[in-house]
């Protein structure tokens, strides 16, 4: 079974079996309080999904707000940890562009659109699915004033997105995973730096 844990937009957790099948899903869509609810959320769906064993975790690595990703994150590598089982980093808009084209029908070019605050979105835009069978992405994740997102799409339909299923980023795993392909690295894609940052050094003051 695969485990994914999503924190990008609301906070997100699934169990679908090795063939896509759902087990168990929990999610709430307050894009606050990640760290309040995840724990309960894991509890959840882990005692939902019957027998069977956890033998990979799927961490959504955003885009997202820092702080709020971080939380995800963290917690799916150290249930990972715990279990002695690998993670799997998929960026947070191929779910969604799943749940678009397997879910809702969505054909040709389509943007996956996230609200990143700030008057801005993060915008993906993506063509269907690859041989492998999944989302291809068109033009790499950007962050767009959310006033200038029809010029920037250019006709291109734009799909804004409030909830992320964590069941189709565990789904999109098991589809590199079979592939033998690595959607992401280990590095989180932040919308931004946080806005609190580590001082540097005192300076000197001459006498």
């Amino acid at each position: 079974m695969i485990l994914a844990v999503d924190t990008s937009l609301g906070t997100a957790v699934a169990i679908v079996a090795d063939d896509g099948a759902l087990r168990a899903e929990a999610a709430t869509d307050d894009p606050l309080g990640h760290a309040e609810v995840i724990g309960d959320l894991l509890r959840d769906v882990v005692d939902g999904a019957g027998a069977g064993a956890i033998d990979h975790v799927v961490a959504g690595m955003g885009p997202g707000p820092f702080t709020g990703l971080r939380i995800g994150i963290a917690a799916a590598r150290t249930f990972a940890l715990g279990r002695g089982v690998p993670v799997v980093a998929v960026p947070s808009h191929l779910a969604a562009a799943l749940t678009a084209m397997e879910v809702d029908g969505v054909d040709g070019l389509f943007a996956i659109v996230t609200d990143a605050r700030r008057r801005e979105v993060a915008v993906t835009v993506f063509d269907g699915l690859d041989a492998d069978g999944i989302p291809r992405v068109e033009t790499d994740t950007a962050l767009v004033a959310r006033a200038n997102v029809d010029e920037a799409l250019a006709g291109i339909r734009a799909i804004e997105v409030t909830t992320l299923s964590a069941a189709d980023l565990a789904r999109v795993g098991a589809r590199a995973l079979a592939a033998g392909r690595t959607l992401a690295g280990e590095e989180p894609l932040y919308l931004r730096h946080p806005d609190v940052t580590v001082p540097g050094a005192p300076k000197k003051v001459g006498l």
